[in-house]
């Protein structure tokens, strides 16, 4: 499979003899010289890791062929009133504490309602002003994990060519009560964005975020975006990633959290759009008392292709995770879930669970989940499972008999089943909206 795409190459880095840079040219000149360098080291180990193959365990039941590259290209910048309305279009919660909107990985706009909490040292950048101004931070989280699940090759992609992201530092005791959001806009025929979130929570501090990822058309397109969350001593985040990419889009997002001493984080995605979109997760619970929850819903249909790889890791004694993943299919749209709780040898007293179920709602429609368990301490609780069925035959009968008609009963089951992820959502507004979402596909 070729592995050459036709994007930009990291300024003074010697070229391939199959690959070339594009009309574009080179974009990293606007980074420090540090950040430049690793870039050019990140397209170099690009370009010597191998794409996937079917032996590959990490790749079990992929669609390898809809992994080519070679169509996509650098996307250009829009024009002013392509951005006006792709503005107009950026409509999350009502109420926000902030929240930046980029165009092919460009801000567009930027909104900090909250003086007071710049004022307390909260720090809320655009990803290229951070690694200008935050050289520290950005060394010690950008990235700082690594892709383990599969990824590697698509984690180096977009450390070489990401352009911009958001940058969110709460420090020690800061409580952000509004959520912050973020809107990410991919518009051209055959174009790509590398978005990045990097969320770093100080000690007993407390914040929501949430990603919007949206295409601005129908086009075909490449998306390649990682989030790194921080979590430390005592502190809440809350996450969720909405993703509405266009039916034709090649996705890849790639999250490391880590969770400190009697922390938590709660990660939720809604995966509505793409064509074939691969979502890997990690969460390592380092402290006693950490908590990590990973939840996920996907509503495919048509040829769409949702294919999700977890890890939980428990490092430390008395910590805590639980995974729920559901997922609806219709048409010949295909899930797959591959997901581990490892416990580390010392990880005494974890408390894991993996649950993921899956509701088919054609015969042609199919998925793939294999949860697993590897377990290197004693006097632990893990359990994890995996069902598939089909719309339960009473529950339709009993709509049916009420006087609804057979496709909105069929939509109330549906939904009625994916709730139960949102419930787990602390924040009224913020599940009022991802239900809309929801609404809006299943209908």
């Amino acid at each position: 499979m070729n592995a050459t795409v036709g994007l930009p190459v990291p300024a003074n880095l010697a070229l391939p003899d199959d690959c070339s840079v594009t009309e574009a040219g080179p974009h990293f000149g606007a980074h420090p010289a540090w950040f430049r360098e690793r870039q050019q080291a990140a397209w170099v180990r690009f370009e010597k890791l191998p794409m996937p193959v079917r032996t590959d365990e990490n790749w079990r039941f992929a669609d390898l062929k809809a992994l080519d590259l070679g169509p996509f290209r650098t996307a250009p910048a829009l024009g002013d009133d392509e951005c006006a309305a792709l503005l107009a279009r950026s409509t999350g919660l009502a109420e926000t504490a902030g929240r930046m909107v980029f165009a092919n990985d460009r801000l567009v706009e930027r909104q900090f309602h909250g003086e007071s909490l710049r004022a307390k040292g909260v720090l809320w950048l655009t990803l290229e002003h951070a690694i200008t101004e935050q050289r520290e931070l950005i060394e010690r989280h950008f990235l700082s994990e690594g892709a383990t699940l599969g990824s590697r090759k698509f984690a180096a992609l977009h450390e070489s060519q990401v352009r911009s992201g958001t940058f969110l530092y709460v420090p020690r005791g800061v409580e952000i009560a509004l959520p912050i959001e973020s809107f990410h806009w991919l518009g051209g025929e055959g174009t790509s964005v590398f978005p990045h979130t990097l969320i770093i929570a100080d000690e007993h501090s407390k914040v929501t975020f949430v990603d919007h990822f949206q295409s601005a058309g129908d086009e075909a397109g490449l998306a390649c975006g990682v989030n790194d969350i921080a979590v430390g001593i005592g502190a809440r985040v809350t996450y969720v990633a909405v993703q509405q990419w266009s039916r034709q889009t090649l996705a890849f997002h790639l999250n490391n959290t880590t969770v400190a001493r009697d922390a938590s984080a709660l990660a939720l995605a809604l995966n509505l759009g793409g064509r074939m979109v691969r979502g890997e997760s990690l969460s390592h619970l380092r402290g006693p008392g950490g908590r990590s929850d990973m939840l996920s819903i996907s509503a495919a249909e048509g040829a769409q292709l949702f294919d999700q790889r977890t890890l939980q890791i428990h490092e430390a004694p008395n910590t805590a995770s639980d995974l729920l993943y559901k997922n609806s299919l219709n048409d010949t749209a295909r899930t797959i879930f591959t997901g581990l709780i490892r416990v580390d040898p010392g990880a005494h007293k974890t408390d894991a669970y993996q649950k993921v179920r899956n509701l088919l709602l054609s015969d042609e429609a199919e998925a793939n989940s294999a949860p697993g368990l590897e377990i290197e301490a004693d006097d632990v609780r893990c359990t994890h499972g995996a069902t598939s069925g089909q719309v339960d035959i009473e529950e339709l009968f009993y709509l049916l008999s009420r006087g609804i008609p057979l496709r909105e009963a069929q939509q109330l089951v549906v939904f009625g089943f994916l709730n139960e992820v949102l419930d787990r959502l602390p924040d009224d507004a913020l599940r009022g909206m991802l239900r809309a979402r929801l609404h809006s596909k299943l209908g």
